[in-house]
């Protein structure tokens, strides 16, 4: 019975921590550029971090290491140096695009500017990590993220064209604006497999005291949360392909988002998306400000766990402690979340193969996992997607530089 309550909150928690600013607005901007045409891209992405999921979950399980501690112990310092800088430079710019989402969703709900929040959000998240465990941030603040299913609703509700949209599930080139579509197809993809999310994953794993008997359960979570998760992705863009393409809008500020869900429910609409973007954003900024404290102290062989008191991993404290606060700097300066969020996600697009590979390698290693190493179709999906997304965001983010 506590195995089958660990698998329903495990999916549930899923799909609550997948949508957040990255995975909204680059849904809602291929949706109003394109309409239902890039689709594929947010299949593609959440077919990649499913399987990306499922395999930290079940390298944790097994070799009972994180893959940062992994990588140090495989590769050696020198060779782990690379992944870790690369790694953590871009998921600091996810995370000032997060913690600039959730003051985004207060400049929204109040109307003051955006940069007045940015105290009250990285010190509001940072008291939450210093005071809670991980199964709180995991859970809790997860569950909370389930009013993104709102956007589900609100696409179904909607009346989308549904033979257009299977259309769209399948790559195309574009009509209009190529370097533009592929640029926004790369950030789709970069939004779904931001490698904070399988860091974090196996973290967790290990924070939980995992073993090989939560394969299985590992399986699901990974397939069905990161699934309805990418789902709901799906429906930010159907949302979007109604509301702005139409009249060729494209989503370009946030204070557009709200319109999403306001031509469906009203004014509760435009209040959804403001809850769902707070929300979201919060739970991404917890797990991605876990993840790099994770990262650097795995890397360096500190001791570390969110279930520790501060005191008993002061330097792992600490360490998320200054990341959060460097983060805030985005929100303070006045960066607009937004364009921090296309950059971010194209960026992590771009570095993908420098994270992917090593994993995947260790995903291969006997001395780690025994009889539960990666099989051929695990390793094509991953390495494939990962390749072509990252050759298409080095050609598209120069002809997207040009074409501005």
């Amino acid at each position: 019975m506590k195995r089958a309550f660990e698998l329903t909150l495990g999916i549930v928690t899923s799909v609550g921590g997948f949508l957040e600013i990255g995975s909204i607005t680059t849904a809602a901007q291929a949706g109003a550029g394109y309409g239902y045409q890039l689709a594929w891209s947010v299949v593609l992405g959440t077919l990649c971090v499913a399987f990306l999921v499922e395999m930290s979950g079940r390298f944790a399980a097994v070799s009972k290491h994180t893959i940062p501690d992994a990588m140090r112990e495989r590769f050696g310092v020198n060779f782990f140096a690379v992944p870790l800088i690369v790694m953590f430079l871009v998921s600091l710019l996810t995370l000032g695009a997060e913690l600039g989402g959730a003051a985004a969703a207060l400049n929204l709900a109040t109307g003051r500017a955006l940069p007045i929040w940015a105290i009250p959000v990285a010190f509001t998240a940072w008291l939450v990590l210093w005071r809670s465990t991980f199964s709180f941030i995991e859970n809790g603040v997860s569950f909370l993220g389930l009013v993104t299913i709102a956007f589900a609703v609100g696409a179904v509700k909607s009346h989308p064209h549904y033979g257009e949209l299977a259309r769209g599930l399948v790559p195309s080139l574009p009509h209009t604006r190529p370097s533009h579509y592929w640029f926004v197809a790369v950030s789709v993809i970069g939004a779904s497999i931001s490698p904070y999310l399988y860091y974090f994953y196996s973290s967790g794993a290990i924070e939980e005291k995992w073993d090989e008997s939560y394969i299985a359960m590992n399986r699901v979570i990974a397939g069905l949360g990161m699934s309805f998760g990418g789902f709901l992705s799906v429906a930010v863009l159907v949302l979007a392909a109604i509301v702005f393409h139409p009249s060729g809008t494209d989503v370009q500020h946030y204070q557009q988002l709200p319109q999403l869900l306001s031509h469906v429910f009203h004014t509760p609409g435009a209040w959804l998306v403001i809850g769902s973007l707070f929300i979201a954003c919060i739970g991404a900024t917890l797990e991605i400000t876990l993840a790099l404290a994770y990262l650097i102290a795995q890397g360096l062989g500190w001791n570390w766990g969110e279930d520790l008191k501060p005191h008993a991993d002061a330097r792992f404290s600490l360490a998320y402690t200054l990341i959060i606060a460097v983060a805030a700097l985005f929100v303070l300066f006045g960066v607009d979340p937004l364009q921090l969020t296309q950059i971010a996600m194209a960026l992590t697009s771009a570095s993908l193969p420098i994270g992917v590979l090593p994993f995947l390698i260790l995903m291969n290693d006997r001395d780690y996992l025994g009889e539960h190493t990666n099989g051929r179709i695990g390793n094509a999906v991953v390495m494939s997607i990962s390749v072509m997304a990252a050759v298409l965001a080095v050609v598209s983010i120069p002809l997207e530089l040009v074409g501005s």
